[in-house]
């Protein structure tokens, strides 16, 4: 952008300077020429007096010598009769008649121009004055005007080209400031600001980019609140469900509940943590997703064996990588796995692996009817909220890959979660 209003800068005082300086040039040329001439006829005016009081040829002579053309043998005159005094550089017949006009000429030689004028003298005769003009002479000092024209010229032309510069310099600095405020708030840099300045425009653009900043600010820490003050409420209904519990006796099923309570407070407590930091304070994390699986297994199988539901593990052992923190990886296992308990009847087998690089949940229930649907933030067809698997979609997405809803070989679903792995342990 810089370099493109120096260009226009450049083109437009070119063109303006070049408008200016061709007529100069030309003037400079025709002044030249006047000047030269203007000196011609006043070295002929000097020798009127002399041929109006003497017709002697060597009174003639003389005078014609005192003067500057006639010592640098430019100037000649033409009596009536006889031959001319001097050097004459133009032909006769122009002399005759120039003479039988009675009006001054200026004709083209070679080498320059001869001005010739007319005067009378005695008897009324008519003797003419020839002033020859060098070529020199009528182009005297031109160069070194054009010259000082072609140098105030660019002189210009670089000064309006600087001040273009300096002014495109202080637009671009302006708009590159906001555009790495903007990349920074991508980044998730909720505290960049820009320090408005540039033409007035700009600066409006930076007061509407610090405005609209300071407003995702307070509706992020509105959204945080919100989420921890919900999440909060549930401990109101999880500690009475565990003093319930406390005064059940001791059995293996109340135990399992109560061990479900626990794990189910601390969830509660870690959600509200998560929702009171901010995003600029999270770190990068990676998990195994293989030993997530594993972990997450372990825990549903007590409700498929309660519910006589079949499972089996399919595919590698070894570890999958993926740079997302644990806990993302552990809530999206355990939406896939949730989903099967709660959209399939009891008794319905499921499996679950990590396969060539993909985690891959797949049951034996109805299926999804509308997998496209069921991938819609709050859609579902179940009944439920509509969550879960956009919160595997967006492990998908943090993790650079894709969520792929379809059916099984038994006809019912599988969801492959392919994810890029990283090579090495985070």
């Amino acid at each position: 952008m810089r370099w493109a209003l120096t260009r226009v800068a450049l083109a437009t005082t070119t063109m303006v300077a070049l408008a200016f300086l061709v007529p100069l040039w030309l003037i400079v040329s025709q002044i030249a020429r006047e000047r030269a001439l203007s000196d011609a006829r006043q070295q002929a005016s000097a020798m009127v007096a002399a041929l109006a009081v003497t017709d002697d040829r060597a009174g003639l002579a003389q005078a014609a010598a005192s003067t500057e053309a006639g010592s640098a043998g430019r100037l000649a005159l033409h009596p009536p009769d006889g031959p001319p005094l001097g050097t004459s550089h133009d032909s006769p017949d122009d002399i005759r008649l120039v003479a039988q006009s009675r009006r001054s000429a200026v004709r083209t030689v070679p080498g320059g121009v001869v001005y010739l004028q007319p005067v009378a003298v005695r008897g009324g005769r008519i003797a003419v004055i020839e002033v020859f003009v060098p070529e020199s002479e009528l182009h005297r000092n031109v160069t070194t005007a054009w010259l000082a024209l072609g140098g105030v010229g660019i002189a210009l032309v670089a000064g309006s080209v600087a001040v273009a510069d300096r002014l495109g310099a202080r637009i671009v600095g302006t708009t590159r400031r906001l555009a790495v405020a903007a990349r920074g708030l991508g980044q998730d840099d909720l505290t960049v600001r820009v320090v408005p300045g540039g033409p007035p425009e700009l600066a409006e653009v930076g007061r509407s980019f610090n405005a609209m900043a300071d407003r995702i600010v307070g509706l992020l820490h509105a959204e945080r609140e919100l989420a921890a003050d919900l999440s909060h409420r549930l401990r109101t209904p999880l500690t009475a469900l565990r003093l319930e519990l406390e005064t059940s006796g001791e059995r293996p099923d109340v135990d399992r509940l109560r061990q479900a309570v626990a794990i189910l407070s601390a969830e509660v407590d870690a959600i509200i943590r998560t929702a009171l930091e901010p995003l600029s304070a999270r770190t990068a994390e990676g998990c195994d997703l293989t030993d997530v699986l594993a972990d997450r297994l372990a825990f549903w199988s007590v409700l498929a064996e309660d519910h006589g539901r079949p499972w089996t593990v399919i595919g590698s052992t070894g570890p999958l990588w993926v740079p997302v923190p644990r806990a993302d990886a552990e809530a999206a296992v355990d939406a896939l796995l949730g989903n099967v308990f709660h959209h399939t009847p009891e008794g319905t087998a499921f499996r679950a692996g990590v396969l060539d690089g993909a985690l891959v949940v797949e049951d034996d229930g109805p299926g999804i009817r509308e997998p496209d649907i069921a991938m819609r933030r709050g859609a579902s067809s179940g009944g439920s909220t509509g969550l879960g698997l956009d919160i595997v979609r967006r492990l998908a997405a943090n993790a650079g890959g894709t969520v792929i809803v379809g059916r099984g070989e038994r006809g019912g679903t599988r969801i492959e979660v392919r994810v890029k792995s990283t090579s090495d342990r985070p």
